[in-house]
């Protein structure tokens, strides 16, 4: 029997969903108990090692694969219930590796998409424009460039303005003009409703634009988060680098009255600081009063934490 569905603020929701292969004495758990709700009109990236279940999860989502145990909702509707078909429709999906038929162009390629989900023909030309194609729209699609095939599959997820948008590698292939552009576009999505999630490799991109992120490991979900609130979790220090004039610099220590930190010299007018994150506030208020040239902080990167949440979990 299913259970109760979700509060309906959630555009996504998955509750103990698991999906194993193989026997039922050894299976593969592809994946294993996860429990995830995505508000509507948030940005969650999705961030995993190879194997991790980032395609079990958009395929559970999809509809593509049932659970093994557990349940999956998309905006109230249980995936697989009498009401999916019609659920479906307002989703978007951008594959890793998507297969397009190089004798069409690009506008016969939406077209043909569209009708396989039911969406309008007419917005195929508008959805060119938006993702940069229009002037090569009449163009064979064995024509195009990587990064001009990910901009049309993007297109392709756009079809039927869907309420809920999964997007694997959706940055490949493309130059960094492109890149800012797509998350443009993501950024008026949002700003519409659009619910967001972005499996991605590329952390950095990430990194200050999601809402929160979904760490996945060996099937598991290891941590979710805030970017902010998955960096109070971590173990690592802050760093501070200063630049000063040396007599200043050689201070410091005594300015920080009994704080732990670890001094680093790199040059007479420069030094390092490494310290506890609970330390952060007071720290730099041991150093605001001083006659600094220049100062920055820097936080752990979204690599170093996902690297210390999967081995703490």
């Amino acid at each position: 029997m299913s259970a109760d569905p979700p509060d309906l603020n959630s555009a996504l929701r998955l509750q103990g969903a698991a999906k194993h292969y193989g026997s039922r004495h050894a299976p593969i758990k592809a994946l294993d108990g996860v429990d995830l709700a995505v508000p509507r009109g948030h940005l969650l990236g999705l961030i995993g090692h190879n194997g991790a279940g980032k395609s079990t999860l958009f395929k559970l989502v999809l509809g593509l694969i049932t659970p093994t145990t557990g349940q999956v909702w998309v905006g109230g509707t249980e995936v697989g219930g009498a009401n999916f078909r019609e659920a479906r429709r307002h989703l978007g999906y951008l594959p890793e590796n998507l297969v397009l038929y190089d004798n069409l162009d690009g506008l016969e390629t939406l077209r043909f998409f569209a009708r396989l989900k039911g969406a309008a023909p007419a917005q195929c030309g508008e959805l060119l424009e938006r993702v940069g194609l229009s002037a090569a729209g009449r163009r064979p699609v064995r024509e195009y460039s990587k990064g001009m095939r990910q901009r049309l599959g993007f297109a392709q997820a756009l079809l039927g303005e869907p309420q809920l948008l999964l997007l694997d590698e959706p940055t490949t292939g493309l130059d960094p003009g492109a890149i800012r552009s797509f998350y443009a576009e993501l950024d008026v999505l949002r700003a519409r409703g659009v619910t967001l999630v972005i499996s991605s490799h590329v952390l950095a991109e990430l990194e200050q634009r999601v809402d929160a992120l979904a760490m996945l490991a060996n099937g598991r979900l290891c941590a979710q988060g805030s970017v902010a609130a998955l960096r109070g979790r971590s173990r690592r220090p802050l760093w501070v680098h200063l630049q000063a004039p040396a007599v200043l610099l050689d201070t410091v220590g005594a300015a920080l009255g009994g704080l732990p930190a670890t001094l680093q010299r790199h040059a007479p007018d420069r030094l390092s600081l490494s310290f506890p994150r609970q330390h952060k506030l007071a720290l730099l208020g041991r150093l605001a009063p001083l006659p600094l040239h220049d100062l920055t902080l820097q936080e752990p990167t979204l690599e170093d934490l996902y690297f210390d949440l999967r081995e703490a979990a």
